[in-house]
């Protein structure tokens, strides 16, 4: 299980415990963050499960496979640490992880 901190357009934390092999968007949609629509239930069609991730963490995720890539065009607020919280797989090791939801998702 990994502890995972979100952040609202308002500054808002809320930090969540997720359940490991699931995905960060399971999570998120399990526990009621705001923002996090999921329209597609992750398939990887959809970018309204899109989150900022803190830049620090950035690096220490898998990077995105070239249709998460290509879906991220259609992500609200564009931005270089951004990632679609359906392709994130919670482990041990994000234990700690930040995420920003982007205001435009609200």
């Amino acid at each position: 299980m990994a502890r995972i901190t979100f952040i609202s357009a308002d500054g808002t934390r809320t930090e969540i415990n997720a359940v490991n092999g699931t995905s960060l968007m399971v999570a998120a949609v399990n526990n009621g963050i705001k923002g996090i629509v999921a329209e597609c239930g992750g398939a990887c069609s959809c970018a309204t499960c899109h989150v900022i991730v803190d830049k620090e963490w950035y690096t220490k995720l898998t990077p995105a496979a070239q249709l998460e890539k290509d879906m991220l065009d259609f992500a609200a607020e564009p931005s270089e640490t951004g990632r679609l919280s359906c392709q994130i797989p919670v482990t041990d090791e994000l234990d700690g992880l930040v995420v920003t939801v982007p205001a435009a998702q609200y």
